[in-house]
């Protein structure tokens, strides 16, 4: 379970069509994150990042779409991953709708 919100570092993932700014993300084990999605785009965009999302401590589950792959977010609109990153490692990060247009990423974990 995270740890006080004071003690999180607040980092920012731009998606648009069809990329994310920035394309690699990177976390230190340990440590309390507020991720903050935002969908500067005119379409529907994924944080699809299934082994990722499997392997850090989330705040509120309920963020991730069922079975834990991903987060959707709107058009305009911006979602929060509130975290712990728990186990180092690299992880694939794609848009699920658009990764065949290159929306894909990597977030790594030290």
């Amino acid at each position: 379970m995270p740890a006080r919100s004071e003690a999180r570092q607040t980092v920012t993932l731009e998606m648009t069509e069809y990329h994310f700014t920035p394309a690699k993300l990177i976390f230190r084990s340990g440590r309390d994150y507020r991720l903050v999605l935002v969908n500067r785009g005119r379409e529907l965009h994924e944080f699809t990042a299934p082994g990722f999302l499997g392997a850090i401590a989330i705040d509120d589950p309920g963020v991730v779409t069922p079975g834990g792959r991903e987060i959707a977010v709107t058009p305009g609109a911006s979602r929060e991953l509130i975290f712990r990153a728990t186990h180092p490692g690299r992880y694939s990060l794609n848009c699920a709708d658009h990764d065949w247009a290159g929306m894909v990423g990597e977030i790594v974990v030290e």
